[in-house]
């Protein structure tokens, strides 16, 4: 893995990819140079095979991500914006696909694109410290990097339309009651308890996990009658897997599966 200027990345052995917007001084803020790092980190997980699942956090004690680069956007043209958006739309869709598990650990402030960011994972945990928000209409704008999507998607169009309208931030309890957050822990227990979900997580076959996760997703963009013929088919595509064959056999003879993956 490549060094990055404004990340962190850490491959535990077993597995687990640890990366961090590492800008604390700008409370993890995205700019340019930090989205075109974290694709290419992404790129490189996809392609990692120690990697079988990933947690994305932002450094320090403050935030996850306090939102776009306002300095570096208060200069920008109309069309210099919308490519800032498109290109920050790539960068989430890519962590979105990857085949293996992303969770989202929530510390501190999490606003606007860094809100987009979290939404980009498969879950998000929450520190109780938390804070999360789409504060762009404070600024004269609109979320940018998926936040008026991918939110009224997750907590359904009345609350993503208040919390953009009103841009008021809310708390972990908040965002876990409408279903934004799947826990709320103490910060010290965090980042341990995402690992221990990756571990578990990764017992399971990696091609099942994937699979899902690729139905899940695509499904979402589909009218029902599509999404269950996608369904049938991905479900399909899974008995031509050794796995699957490995999974059921070792089901049948009362021990733990060995996946390979394949």
């Amino acid at each position: 893995m490549e060094k990055f200027k404004n990340l962190l990345v850490t491959i535990k052995e077993e597995g687990v990819a640890i990366v961090s917007i590492n800008r604390p001084k700008v409370l993890n803020a995205l700019d340019i140079l930090t989205l075109q790092e974290l694709k290419s980190c992404i790129d490189g997980l996809r392609n990692d095979e120690r990697v079988k699942a990933v947690i994305l956090q932002g450094a320090g004690e403050k935030a996850f991500v306090a939102g776009s680069d306002l300095t570096a956007m208060s200069q920008m043209t109309a069309h210099e914006a919308m490519t800032f958006s498109r290109f920050g739309h790539e960068v989430f869709n890519a962590i979105e696909n990857l085949p293996m598990v992303v969770i989202g650990a929530v510390n501190g402030y999490c606003l606007g694109g860094g809100l987009g960011l979290a939404l980009a994972c498969d879950f998000r945990y929450a520190s109780t410290t938390a804070k999360f928000g789409q504060p762009e209409v404070n600024y004269g704008i609109i979320p940018g990097f998926g936040g008026s999507q991918t939110l009224t998607r997750l907590i359904g169009k009345g609350r993503a339309k208040e919390m953009i309208y009103t841009g008021d931030l809310i708390d972990a309890q908040e965002a876990y009651r409408i279903g934004l957050v799947n826990r709320v822990l103490p910060p010290e227990l965090l980042l341990d308890t995402c690992e221990k979900v990756c571990r578990k997580i990764m017992e399971k076959g990696p091609i099942a996990i994937g699979s899902a996760k690729d139905a899940i997703n695509h499904g979402m963009s589909m009218d029902l009658a599509s999404a269950l013929s996608y369904e049938a088919q991905v479900f399909g595509n899974c008995f031509a897997t050794l796995d699957q064959a490995e999974g059921m056999k070792a089901f049948l003879e009362k021990r733990k599966p060995v996946f390979l993956g394949k």
